[in-house]
């Protein structure tokens, strides 16, 4: 019978990472006073030996029940919530408890009130870091509890790939796939009504929505006419569209979310313009009431759930290393051709 394999020790990630195990003991504590190369290369060592540190192996040897918090500064929008659904589905297969730590985005949290969050040192932590809340807070536990915390948000194909951290989906793609796809109507131009990023601009997440809106538009010799911005709800996308329903020149918008898509449907429909016959909507996420609008809108799916599922996971693996650590795919964004997109009318 094969013998179980032993735990890695602070000296097995110290030999691998070739520092020493005061310095994998700084990085494992949130010491600032180790150089970002050097973290990474511990990090790398931990990850690759599923290295856990004492205090979480304690808790996992005394029969703990086990817990993960997910902290998010908004648990109303779409994409964190159906997360936040994945993350509970997965952790109750596994009789974990899941506690939720809301940030409120008008507080500036300092480091000390961001770790205060946590019900304990090195609690197993989820961060929803699509806005600047929660990116403060992924950078805070980053720098103190690197080995235990996942962050989900809109990232590149390539940051994920990079990252041992990061959970997401590839926003820009998403919105390449929906601008292309307008463009093949028939289109000359697709405008954009764009949602705040976590850096304070617009166009989702690190503007990844509007920078593959863009790059379709550039790579077309299309015009790129200036995002619209908005904030997430209908009402001000309603307010914000007004001068873009009103110009009969605009045929097609990509809305960076699904309520960006109502509010515009409204004010075109006030504004006397058909859709799709004059104007063209496409939304994002895939929300359950998309199908169901008058007309049905077309959208682009984001598997929210799976990311929720798959941030489990990875934490589970991170925290614990005896656990396979999941493969780094995540869901490929998905065009939902309904009813609110078509050819432009053809001009005399």
């Amino acid at each position: 019978m094969a013998q179980p394999k032993k735990a890695a020790s602070i000296w097995d990630v110290a030999r691998l990472a070739g520092v020493s195990h005061q310095t994998v003991s700084r990085v494992v504590n949130g010491s600032p006073r180790v150089a970002a190369a050097t973290r990474d290369k511990v990090l790398d060592a931990i990850a690759e030996l599923g290295y856990r540190p004492n205090r979480l192996a304690r808790s996992l040897a005394g029969g703990a029940v086990e817990s993960v918090t997910v902290l998010t500064a908004d648990t109303s929008l779409y994409g964190p919530e159906a997360a936040l659904r994945g993350i509970e589905k997965a952790a109750r297969s596994l009789d974990w408890s899941v506690q939720i730590s809301v940030l409120d985005p008008a507080d500036t949290h300092s480091d000390a009130d961001i770790v205060a969050r946590l019900p304990r040192a090195g609690e197993p932590t989820i961060i929803m870091a699509h806005d600047e809340p929660g990116m403060r807070a992924k950078q805070v536990l980053l720098d103190t509890q690197p080995q235990a915390m996942v962050a989900i948000g809109p990232y590149t194909a390539e940051e994920l790939a990079a990252s041992p951290w990061l959970v997401g989906m590839d926003d820009g793609k998403a919105a390449a796939e929906a601008t292309k796809y307008l463009l093949d109507l028939g289109h000359r131009t697709v405008h954009h009504l764009a949602i705040p990023t976590s850096t304070g601009t617009f166009g989702g997440g690190k503007a990844h929505r509007a920078e593959g809106w863009a790059r379709v538009l550039r790579e077309a010799g299309r015009e790129v006419p200036d995002p619209v911005p908005s904030g997430w709800t209908i009402s001000e996308a309603f307010k914000a569209v007004q001068p873009l329903v009103a110009d009969p020149s605009v045929t097609a918008i990509l809305c960076g979310n699904d309520n960006l898509a109502l509010g515009t449907m409204r004010a075109a429909h006030l504004a006397g313009r058909s859709v799709p016959g004059d104007l063209s909507i496409v939304g994002f996420d895939n929300t359950p009431f998309s199908a169901y609008t008058t007309p049905a809108l077309t959208t682009v799916n984001q598997d929210f759930e799976s990311v929720g599922r798959g941030a489990f996971e990875l934490l589970r693996h991170r925290v614990d290393g005896s656990n396979p650590r999941p493969k780094p795919s995540w869901p490929e964004p998905e065009l939902i051709v309904r009813e609110t997109s078509g050819p432009p009318r053809s001009r005399s």
